[in-house]
């Protein structure tokens, strides 16, 4: 398999997901622009999504799917279905009765995690209803995601890179037709979340079926590969999700600052997700199956040389996207947000908080790189520790910095926190001695700086001043942040190819 050519398959899925995701939240944008009624709706929904990432994407993926890729490549077929099995009547258990608690507790959770809230009872009230309404969706999220676990496993990774667009389309849908025949209208978002989420499973089950994979749902506690699971999958609620747990700490710290805090830092925070997702959650979404393929087979060097390949590609992604989103701030929030209800004053709040979130985006990226090398070898207990370490240190940073910078201070703390963890993990790779960097590091890295500062100059030059993206049409927008990224990405590349870099080289077959 040439994991070059699925990285570009899984991207570029990814890529259709995110396009429909900021036509999402234009839409939102302009129907209900960022105030009482978005602050209340972005708050329930952060909460199901952080539990998305607990029980889905984060903890449940990185403990289940090394444990499948073994029983996969070592124990045959027959094995393999008794776990799927067995493990989705487990989890769907669970997620039952997370999902009926968390619907009775809605008012104590959304007084836990936006507190600040409580000082205006009709912001409260709506909260908590649209918690109530969005919380189901964590039991669809996670068994597509366990769905979407088995099918990567197998190599079809293109069918759970594709399946976010259908939420897309459901909160489009919504928000667009459904929202008047609500009271309140953004109750219609709420609704909009349950029914993405029945799509995104409805939509992976024909594929399981013609792998021969889909669950039947048969209880068994006593399996092995359940407990298995379950073990890891308990402390690897920290590892994987520490910058979800700061977000919605974040949460609590900006429910006391002005109103549209929470607005502006959910914006910024789906700017950053394009890059993220495109590369950060791509990227691991291929690694970590082939990592543990060769942990499996006990090959300790392939393993070392494609975690290389894999930072290497990250830094050669990653690096000028950072450099983009920074200097792309005001075109980017203006020609996506500045609609409707999204005031000027809006884009240069939300501007302020995506210079900061820039800070990070490395180091946000490199930690779904660097997290895989030691979930595939099923060690749970070092991304712990070091998950805690950055928990611990975003927080106090969170506390220095939200004083005079407000949420501007709340980003740039989870930035900063993201860096933290990818170095911490990058160092414990590389005292286990699981990773060894292969030769040529400094000169790739020299000249990848010299690409980023070239592409630099090209955006400064050709973004211009942001006062005129603010009051230029929507349509002037459009085409001239196409052109903009246009000349900022022909630049770097050919800054790459006049430096040597060629694709070929990033070829990686496992």
């Amino acid at each position: 398999m040439n994991l070059l050519k699925s990285l570009a398959m899984v991207s570029s899925m990814t890529l259709i997901s995110r396009i429909f995701g900021f036509i999402r939240d234009v839409v939102i944008a302009r129907a209900f622009g960022a105030g009482l009624a978005t602050d209340a709706f972005f708050v329930a929904f952060r909460i199901p999504n952080l539990l998305r990432r607990l029980f889905a994407e984060g903890a449940f993926s990185q403990a289940f799917v090394p444990i499948l890729a073994e029983y996969k490549n070592r124990r045959g077929e027959h094995d393999t279905r008794l776990l799927v099995d067995h493990v989705a009547a487990a989890l769907a258990l669970a997620l039952f009765v997370v999902t009926l608690v968390g619907v009775i507790a809605a008012p104590i959770i959304i007084y836990v995690s936006a507190p600040g809230f409580a000082a205006t009872p009709e912001k409260f009230e709506l909260t908590v209803g649209l918690l109530r309404v969005t919380f189901p969706y964590i039991l669809f999220i996670s068994l597509v995601a366990l769905a979407g676990g088995i099918l990567n496993t197998y190599g079809r990774f293109s069918v759970p890179a594709f399946t976010p667009v259908l939420l897309n389309l459901s909160f489009i849908g919504f928000a667009l037709w459904a929202a008047p025949y609500f009271d309140p209208p953004v109750m219609a978002l709420g609704w909009a979340v349950v029914c993405g989420g029945a799509l995104q499973l409805l939509f992976q089950a024909p594929f399981l079926l013609r792998i021969r994979m889909l669950p039947r749902f048969r209880f068994d506690f006593r399996d092995q590969g359940v407990w298995r699971v379950a073990r890891q999958m308990g402390p690897a609620v920290f590892g994987v999700s520490v910058g979800q747990v700061s977000l919605l700490i974040n949460t609590i710290f900006a429910s006391f600052l002005v109103t549209g805090s929470v607005s502006w830092l959910y914006y910024a925070d789906r700017l950053m997700e394009f890059p993220t997702g495109m590369l950060g959650v791509a990227l691991g979404t291929i690694l970590l199956p082939s990592l543990s393929k060769h942990y499996a087979e006990r090959s300790p060097e392939e393993y070392s040389r494609l975690l290389d390949w894999g930072l290497r590609l990250t830094l050669l992604l990653a690096l000028p996207a950072a450099a983009a989103l920074a200097l792309l701030a005001v075109p980017l929030t203006a020609t996506l947000f500045h609609y409707g209800a999204f005031s000027a004053a809006d884009v240069l709040a939300t501007r302020a908080a995506v210079v900061a979130y820039s800070v990070g985006l490395v180091g946000l990226i490199l930690v779904k790189i660097l997290a895989p090398g030691f979930y595939a070898q099923q060690d749970i207990r070092t991304p712990v520790r070091i998950a805690v370490v950055t928990l611990v240190a975003t927080q106090a940073m969170n506390l220095i910095l939200i004083w005079p910078l407000k949420h501007v201070g709340l980003a740039l703390a989870i930035g900063l926190g993201a860096c933290l963890n990818a170095s911490l993990l990058y160092r414990a790779l590389r005292r286990r001695g699981i990773y060894a960097p292969q030769p040529g590091w400094p000169v790739f890295l020299l000249k990848l700086i010299v690409a980023v500062y070239a592409m630099a100059a090209v955006l400064w030059v050709a973004s211009g001043a942001p006062a005129e993206w603010i009051t230029a049409g929507g349509a002037q927008r459009v085409v001239r942040l196409v052109w903009v990224i246009a000349a900022g990405a022909a630049s770097y590349f050919a800054a790459l190819w006049l430096l040597g870099f060629r694709a070929r080289n990033f070829v990686k077959r496992v």
